[in-house]
């Protein structure tokens, strides 16, 4: 083998190493990512700039309550007022990728794959009502103090409203409650759907810091 080909070699594999390292650390440990949506307003504005923390979804940990998420988009993002089950609100996925590129590509590229950005509002066993534009957790008032003041929660047409979180499942929803479909709309989310947590903002310079 001549000299320069394998130079070219050895950057190639120098390339395909370094390639396979990114995707191994964007998977299990952590990634930016851009705001494209308005549910989480004021809270995250759109283009601004976030890095999210995925070593919670590598060591299966649950989110705690407060805490900023992004997940996977349910499959079926409504329901009608008959198919909506109290007592089985957990959302439904059913377009999951077969074949092993088609995982690859979806899963870990990401090609294709729609994710929501909103906040933790309860957790699993506990009691959820939606009522008088309040969210109540065990018969207990929530306290949401990263609310603007006067801010209503209520459920717009057939949601789910009156449920017990099942086990392994999180209850979210956006800050702009009247602008995000969420939860409400489509059920808890099983953990092994939630992709990270949102951790730092790292654009705007002027906001950059932890986000809450």
């Amino acid at each position: 083998m001549n000299e320069k080909l394998k130079d070219i070699l050895d950057w190639f594999y120098c390339i395909v190493i370094a390639i396979i390292l990114a995707l191994l650390f964007r998977y299990f440990i952590g990634t930016p990512t851009i705001v494209q949506q308005v549910s989480m307003k004021p809270t995250l504005i759109e283009d601004q700039r976030l890095w999210l923390n995925r070593w919670n979804k590598t060591i299966k940990k649950m989110p705690e309550r407060g805490d900023i998420i992004t997940f996977e988009a349910p499959s079926k993002k409504s329901y009608t007022e008959y198919e909506i089950d109290q007592d089985n609100p957990i959302a439904k996925y059913e377009n999951e990728p077969i074949g092993l590129w088609k995982k690859f590509t979806y899963y870990v590229l990401e090609l294709e794959k729609d994710s929501y950005i909103k906040r933790v509002i309860a957790l699993p066993g506990e009691h959820v009502e939606i009522k008088g534009g309040n969210v109540y957790i065990n018969e207990q008032k929530l306290d949401e103090s990263y609310l603007p003041s006067g801010l209503v929660t209520d459920v717009v047409g057939p949601g789910f409203d009156d449920f017990v979180v099942p086990e392994n499942c999180v209850f979210a929803m956006g800050d702009n409650r009247s602008h995000s479909t969420d939860c409400r709309a489509f059920g808890c989310i099983p953990l092994e759907k939630i992709e990270s947590k949102v951790w730092i903002r790292i654009w705007p310079l002027n906001l950059f810091g932890k986000v809450k």
